[in-house]
């Protein structure tokens, strides 16, 4: 029995020495598992909250051998996950939301919005009918110039996008912006001409994104103007991409016809009516649009005088004097082919004028725009004015069918030949300026 109970009692010394054995070992791994890698007197973290032990060890070669220790991430699970914070103020592509700058035609950088739903177009008039075209839409446009609206209610521009004519036109009476009248539109930007540095700066001075956009920077080259008004809205409002296109298109029409004209001996001499009322005679001055299409359709233009402004206020001696061989009417004006022929307006008389009396006169093209200026129909306006000047050098032009062609490869829209028409057939009151 003695002997029984002595192996018994070795039994349980046993247990109690390997027990022992255990507990030791354990409290040895919760320290070391526990402790801080880098923890210091100021470190106030509790051991059991740290997660920054034995979970982040992945010096450990993976199962399948094919990865070093070294190439291992040391990034737990736990950072992919990102907070709400910390997206806050980044983009989807993970980069942050920067402000964007373009420089404009007076060299400011200005401001554009993330978004822009709402444009007003104070003092530059073709812009409002190339920013439609460029949309293909004119739902932004809430705020345009009177004399940016009578051409759209009488152009295709109103036919086609009948949007356009719900822009308000309060805010500019007489040719004189109210900056006030415009902040109430609560535009994102606004567009304005170059030329006028007050009106930008009174824009900007009741907190507008005012954008200065010019009209002679380029010479008046109604083709170079309009690139780079397009190549401008492609900064500007990014996606369209139609500066390479219209680029084309332009420098094509205008090498066929320098190509045709430049074999012209017989050069005619041809004068730009601009505006023409009871009161007053203008045309166009040097520089101005009317100089630059002059030389690119190879004619002569009767204005020698070089001025400031581009138009020039003249009687109807210096007229007679000139004598041209053909004479354009713009759409700046509601006067038409016949009230030059029958004297209509006021007490001129236009009898000795050679243009008049080889019946000679033109009133030029009504597209989306008058295009005496530059605009969505230059290139277009260029082949009218060549073929009017010398119609035999281009028999083989059809205008309507090259009209619906470009408007069709150009800008996405289909004409019919009744509108491809009526915009060489233009209403006379595209010319009210109010």
């Amino acid at each position: 029995m003695k002997e029984k109970m002595l192996k018994i009692f070795a039994a349980l010394l046993a247990l109690c020495l390997i027990a022992a054995a255990v507990t030791a070992c354990k409290g040895q791994t919760d320290k070391e598992t526990t402790k801080a890698p880098e923890q210091t007197a100021e470190d106030t973290t509790a051991p059991e909250d740290d997660t920054t032990g034995a979970e982040d060890d992945t010096t450990e070669a993976p199962v399948d051998g094919t990865t070093s220790p070294e190439e291992q991430s040391t990034v737990p699970e736990y950072d992919d996950e990102t907070t709400e914070e910390e997206t806050a103020d980044v983009d989807p592509d993970g980069t942050p939301d920067e402000p964007k700058f373009v420089t404009d035609h007076a060299g400011n950088e200005v401001h554009i919005p993330e978004r822009i739903d709402r444009i007003v177009v104070c003092d530059i008039y073709p812009l409002p009918s190339i920013l439609t075209v460029f949309f293909d839409s004119a739902d932004k446009l809430v705020g345009i110039a009177p004399a940016s609206m009578s051409a759209a209610k009488s152009s295709l521009l109103g036919e086609l996008y009948p949007d356009i004519l719900k822009a308000s036109t309060g805010f500019a009476q007489n040719n004189v912006v109210n900056v006030e009248e415009v902040a109430k539109l609560k535009p994102d930007i606004v567009f304005y001409n170059a030329g006028n540095k007050d009106l930008g700066a009174n824009l900007r001075a009741v907190g507008l994104n005012a954008f200065a956009m010019s009209a002679g920077k380029w010479g008046y080259d109604a083709l170079e103007t309009l690139n780079q008004w397009i190549k401008t809205f492609d900064q500007i409002f990014p996606g369209n991409d139609k500066y390479a296109t219209v680029k084309e298109y332009g420098e094509k029409a205008l090498a066929d016809v320098q190509a045709r004209v430049g074999k012209i001996e017989d050069k005619k001499k041809a004068l730009f009516l601009f505006q023409y009322t009871d009161k007053q005679v203008q045309v166009n001055g040097k520089p101005s649009f009317g100089a630059w299409w002059s030389e690119a359709i190879g004619v002569e233009n009767t204005v020698t005088e070089k001025t400031e402004a581009n138009s020039l206020a003249v009687s109807m001696e210096e007229i007679y004097a000139m004598d041209p061989d053909i004479l354009f009417v713009t759409n700046f004006t509601t006067a038409s082919a016949d009230d030059i022929y029958e004297n209509k307006i006021g007490t001129y008389d236009w009898s000795p004028v050679k243009a008049v009396q080889d019946k000679r006169v033109y009133k030029m093209p009504l597209g989306m725009y008058r295009s005496y200026t530059s605009g969505v129909d230059s290139p277009v306006a260029l082949y009218w004015l060549a073929k009017a000047a010398y119609p035999e050098a281009f028999e083989d032009i059809d205008i309507t069918e090259y009209t619906k062609g470009y408007y069709k490869d150009v800008f996405g829209i289909t004409l019919t030949d009744e509108q491809a028409n009526k915009i060489f057939d233009p209403d006379a009151a595209a010319g009210k300026m109010n």
